[in-house]
Parts: structure tokens; sequence; C-alpha cells
């Protein structure tokens, strides 16, 4: 029975205790439920900023990836207006070069070879001829000077006979003047 004394008395204890911090226990245990209430809450808000967040998050990596698409194609926009600037001047470079290739060819057909080997044959037909005229001609004045000078010889002989004989003409011519005289 000792033990159910001490039962008893353990009991009237805990009803006196409980009578005395009964009102302590039930606020406490109110403001534990207000407590568990303002975590579920809290766990709510919690969650909901969670979703904000991982929503937020997904559209910055979004946004990100946007940000670092526009990096890369603005850098591909320089690198191709570089390039563009770029084959400009080489274009401008080409056109200088093909007017200045023009020219030459504008100057060479200017001097068609065709044409040129035809005027050339023709210039040493002409050439040949004239050559072959004036051999001829040559020839000609050669033959010419030598009667030339075999008849200026006959003159000169005609001549020095000539005065020869007009001496004794005019001796003759004297005499039949004289006789006749």
């Amino acid at each position: 029975m000792l033990t159910a004394s001490k039962l008893e008395k353990i009991i009237e204890l805990e009803d006196s205790l409980r009578s005395q911090y009964q009102d302590q226990l039930d606020a406490k245990s109110v403001e534990i439920e207000l407590g568990i209430k303002k975590q579920q809450e809290q766990q709510v808000v919690i969650e909901k900023q969670l979703a904000q967040l991982t929503a937020i998050s997904a559209e910055g990596t979004a946004s990100k990836r946007t940000e670092q698409l526009n990096r890369e194609l603005t850098h591909r926009s320089e690198k191709l207006e570089d390039e563009v600037v770029m084959q400009k001047k080489r274009i401008k470079g080409l056109q200088k070069d093909l007017a200045e290739d023009r020219a030459e060819i504008k100057a060479l057909k200017q001097y068609d070879a065709a044409a040129m080997k035809k005027n050339l044959d023709a210039s040493k037909k002409k050439l040949a001829e004239k050559t072959a005229a004036n051999e001829l001609l040559q020839k000609s004045s050669s033959k010419v000077k030598a009667e030339n000078a075999k008849l200026q010889q006959r003159v000169n002989e005609l001549e020095a006979r000539l005065a020869v004989l007009e001496p004794e003409e005019n001796k003759e011519d004297d005499k039949k003047e004289s006789a006749a005289a």
C-alpha cells in the first residue's frame, strides 16, 4: 500500500501543481499552438517565396542567357562590321586594279597583233617591191651613167675631131673665099 499512497500523493501533487500552473500551461499551450500556426504560415510563405525565387531564378537564367546571346550577337555584328569595312577596302582596291587592267587592255587593243602582223607583212612586201625597184633603178642608173660616160667620151672625141677638122675647114673655107674673091 505504500505504493498506492505514494501514487495518491503523486496524483495530489500533480493536481496541485496542475491547479497552480494550469493557467500557465494553458497559456503555454495556446502559445505553442500559435507558434505552430505561425510556423505553418511561415512555411507557406517560405514555400511561396521559394516558388517565386525559383521562377525568378528561371527568369534570371533566361535573362542571363538572353544577355549572353545579346553580347555574342553584338560581338558577331562588330566582327561582321569590321569584315564589311575590310571587304569594302578590298573591293575599292580590286576596282582600281580592274580600271588599270581595262586601260591596259584598251591600250593593248590599239595594237591588235593580227592587224599589226598583217601590216608588217604588207610593209615587208612593199619594202621588198621598193627594194627590187630601187635595185632596178640602180642598175638602170649605172647603165645610163655608163652610157652617158661613153657618150660623153664620144662627144669629147667628136669635139676634139671637130676642133681638128674645123681649123682645116676654116682653111678650106678661107681658101674658097679667097679663090672666090
